[in-house]
């Protein structure tokens, strides 16, 4: 049977099906593929909402499809990040760099804008904001739940900051992005820190207090090292893969075993990222289960960066039926890929959030 054909099916015969209640850890057999109960994707961007109200936004349709996607895929929450930073960067022939400084207040009120844009959102797409375990991994056959998320701590001049971000409903922050700023230092500019500076200690221990998870995604291994050395809690790191060879396109952002277990030390997860990395979906499952090999079952999720990734392999909600069936396939046990798919998240979360 061609993918399309298949996915054709599977949605068609079964999202609906998957997403009815189930007991913890177990599936329900439909006629096409398993589904596990809960299903969580650290990363995402759908219809590159972050660009909504500015000139470059493509419009709501774009948002709507990847939402209506989540919801007939069977997604149960996905943490949706800000980009202050693409005010910022620019793109070139090898990578998004850093193009400018920004302006004083400039982070913060994009931030603002884009928080605001989520919230709008949430109250006219069929998606919920989920501030809690349990709206979290609330099953819905209407609405997936969104986590807020901010990709950069680029806003952040000081710590009492966090408790307004708290206020608004983020519940995760990834330090670093692709421009240089006072928390660390990143994978794809050079050392500006030494690894986690003194105000980016600051961050991690405030969000461990008010119940935030860190996550350290695209920060060098040396930022990751002080965080772990800081964090009294599990971390993530959203949406990574393990380093193959240099030639493999985006390979910065790739990460070494070492940097992997790093992340696992702490109880953490890594959310497997389907960028074009890897050369094709099949690729991208047998980087997962590398990624298993190195760090163990109970530390590996699901980071799609969905709608801003780099020649995605994995580009629709609506392949997730394919991708718990390929993880069986290659030989995990359906305990095993109910962890991947969001159990490791919910065991994380249930030690972070307050």
């Amino acid at each position: 049977m061609k993918r399309k054909d298949f996915l054709k099916q599977i949605t068609a015969a079964g999202a609906a099906t998957a997403l009815m209640g189930f007991d913890s850890l177990e599936y329900r057999l439909l006629p096409s593929f398993q589904t596990s109960p809960v299903i969580i994707d650290l990363h995402a961007h759908p219809g590159a909402f972050y660009l909504r109200g500015l000139k470059e936004f493509q419009g709501d349709s774009g948002v709507r499809k990847t939402v209506n996607e989540m919801n007939e895929g069977g997604l149960t929450a996905a943490f949706v990040s800000t980009v202050v930073d693409m005010l910022v960067n620019k793109r070139t022939d090898t990578g998004i760099v850093p193009a400018r400084e920004f302006e004083k207040g400039e982070a913060w009120r994009e931030y603002k804008r884009q928080v605001r844009q989520l919230e709008e959102l949430c109250t006219i797409m069929p998606m919920r904001k989920a501030t809690t375990l349990k709206e979290i991994t609330a099953r819905s056959t209407s609405k997936a739940a969104i986590v807020f998320t901010c990709e950069g701590g680029d806003f952040l001049e000081s710590t009492d900051q966090l408790d307004e971000i708290y206020h608004d409903g983020v519940r995760a922050v990834q330090l670093v992005h692709y421009a240089p700023n006072p928390l660390g230092d990143l994978q794809t500019y050079e050392s500006q820190h030494n690894g986690l500076s003194a105000t980016g200690k600051s961050v991690v221990k405030k969000m461990n207090q008010l119940g935030m998870l860190v996550d350290v995604a695209h920060a060098a291994y040396e930022t990751v090292k002080g965080v772990v050395d800081t964090t009294d809690k599990p971390i993530v790191l959203s949406h990574s893969i393990l380093k193959l060879s240099e030639e493999r396109p985006i390979s910065i952002r790739a990460i070494t075993p070492e940097h992997a277990k790093l992340v696992a030390s702490t109880g953490g997860v890594i959310g497997a990222w389907p960028s074009g990395f890897s050369t094709s979906f099949d690729d991208y499952v047998n980087n997962i289960m590398r990624l298993i090999d190195v760090v163990g079952v109970d530390h590996v999720g699901l980071g799609t960066d969905m709608d801003s990734n780099y020649k995605p392999v994995f580009d629709s909600y609506l392949q997730l039926p394919e991708w718990l069936r390929a993880l069986q396939d290659k030989g995990l046990s359906k305990e095993e890929v109910a962890k991947v798919a969001g159990g490791n998240v919910v065991r994380v979360l249930s030690s972070v959030l307050k």
